[in-house]
């Protein structure tokens, strides 16, 4: 079955068919790096490192380049209410950012271009465009036009006229149409500065992004990313600015992830329910986070709190227990062939359906239900008296490779940590409740296995390392 993406130029499913066969050209907007990001940043982080990992799976190689926008009024104000130089900023919080999402479970992307380290591109591009009669100078700014390029709102669905009635002019803004926006910004006093044809100054939000596509991935690329906030204006005007520049179509497919509300309410500074990453990686296994964030449909809404993060960590354990039950059981499973194909084709299976939900523009929400199903067909299989060497195995390499797709590891048995053992002493404890002894007698004997020893108390279990 072949990938399909949800494209928002189009508003329609489409079949995935790369520029270059075998290669993906994947570009997402990144942050501005002026504080540290928050959770709804940190979402497309998530959910486009598990396109592209899906890609990979499917033996796809993505270069994926992700930006940092370094220059900006937001990173000029903290450095200037900080007392610091603007680099030392925008270091400081790449940095920052690196470490979050590395966290996370993000792959390091094939290059993370800074607009400091582009400026020289950037400026070639806004001269181009002055050169074609797209943009224009006046008074150290320049300015883009769109009513010179044809299709100006094609990828918001608005017509330029619609655009035009919401458009205004700010105070000290010299452009002479409301939907003109700044492509060069003439520097004030004191301000970061770079030579240009126009004077001192820097680049306006959307060039940067379109330069940085030209120079690390070319004219057209495959795929274009971000949030649901950035295609209108920031996408728009990059459409605008390079296919104006290049004559050619920038991006095959536009996706753009939903917004993050918390407690059913936006996320907004106003609001006072701003949550930071970091925060939340501090109190939090980072691996439930993203399990949650991958829960949801990246196209649709998720709603943030406590509760639900809580039903995330225990929906992973449960399938992290299976797998940790597998293990224990390979070591006294025999190399069996009575319905042991039946078991590898039910395996082979989930995988497919997995994969199926996964091509159905990565809808990460059914390919979890998949896992789920996965999970409780490997607890059923376990529940046998005998077992095959050969299907414990398949359980556990399925397991492996699917939440592996999500960017979710399973640690070696050998470690551990308190958390798995906590939820493994839960699992025992639900089955003897179910009077199912069995199964709590081989939970005891994994643990002790790994010198986790129990203590049946009437305050209830206690463990310690042997």
């Amino acid at each position: 079955m072949s990938i399909k993406i949800y494209n928002t130029l189009t508003r329609q499913k489409e079949t995935f068919h790369p520029l270059e066969e075998g290669k993906v050209s994947m570009y997402v907007c990144g942050p501005t790096v002026y504080n540290y990001i928050h959770i709804g940043n940190a979402r497309p982080a998530i959910v486009f490192d598990a396109v592209r990992r899906y890609f990979e799976y499917k033996g796809y190689t993505v270069d994926y380049v992700l930006n940092f926008t370094d220059v900006d009024d937001k990173i000029i104000k903290a450095a200037h209410e900080l007392g610091e130089e603007v680099p030392d900023i925008a270091d400081r919080f790449i940095d920052a950012y690196l470490e979050d999402v590395g966290a996370l479970g993000v792959k390091k992307a094939t290059r993370n271009p800074r607009v400091m380290d582009t400026m020289d591109d950037i400026i070639a591009f806004i001269d181009a465009l002055v050169k074609k009669g797209n943009a224009y100078a006046v008074d150290g700014d320049v300015y883009f036009k769109p009513r010179s390029f044809n299709g100006y709102g094609k990828l918001s669905h608005q017509s330029i006229d619609e655009l035009r009635s919401g458009a205004r002019i700010q105070v000290g803004e010299k452009k002479d149409d409301p939907l003109d926006f700044a492509l060069w910004k003439n520097a004030k006093e004191g301000e970061i500065a770079w030579d240009s044809p126009w004077g001192k100054g820097r680049p306006g939000w959307h060039i940067e992004c379109s330069a940085m596509v030209k120079k690390y991935l070319g004219d057209t690329i495959d795929i274009h990313a971000g949030g649901q906030d950035l295609a209108f204006p920031h996408h728009e005007n990059e459409i605008a600015q390079s296919e104006a520049m290049t004559g050619k179509t920038f991006a095959n497919y536009w996706m753009h992830n939903g917004y993050i509300n918390i407690d059913n309410e936006k996320m907004s500074k106003s609001l006072g329910n701003f949550v930071l990453t970091r925060d939340l990686i501090e109190h939090h296994d980072p691996q439930v986070l993203r399990f949650f964030m991958l829960s949801v449909h990246y196209r649709n809404p998720i709603n943030f709190t406590e509760e639900l993060l809580e039903g995330a960590k225990n929906s992973l354990e449960r399938i992290k227990t299976a797998y940790y039950n597998l293990g224990y059981r390979k070591q006294s499973s025999m190399n069996l062939t009575k319905d042991t194909d039946v078991w590898l084709e039910k395996i082979d299976d989930f995988k497919k359906a997995f994969e199926e939900a996964m091509d159905d523009d990565f809808n990460t929400a059914n390919a979890i239900s998949i896992l789920f199903d996965l999970t409780k067909e490997a607890n059923l299989y376990l529940q046998a008296d005998q077992t095959a060497t050969a299907v414990i195995e398949a359980f556990q390499e399925s397991m492996l490779n699917l939440l592996g797709v999500l960017g979710i590891g399973m640690k070696d048995e050998e470690d551990l940590l308190d958390e798995d053992i906590d939820a493994l002493i839960l699992e025992r404890n639900e089955a003897r409740k179910a009077r199912d002894f069995t199964r709590a007698d081989e939970i005891r004997d994994l643990l002790k296995e790994k010198n986790i020893l129990l203590e049946d108390t009437s305050q209830g279990v206690r463990w310690k390392r042997g």
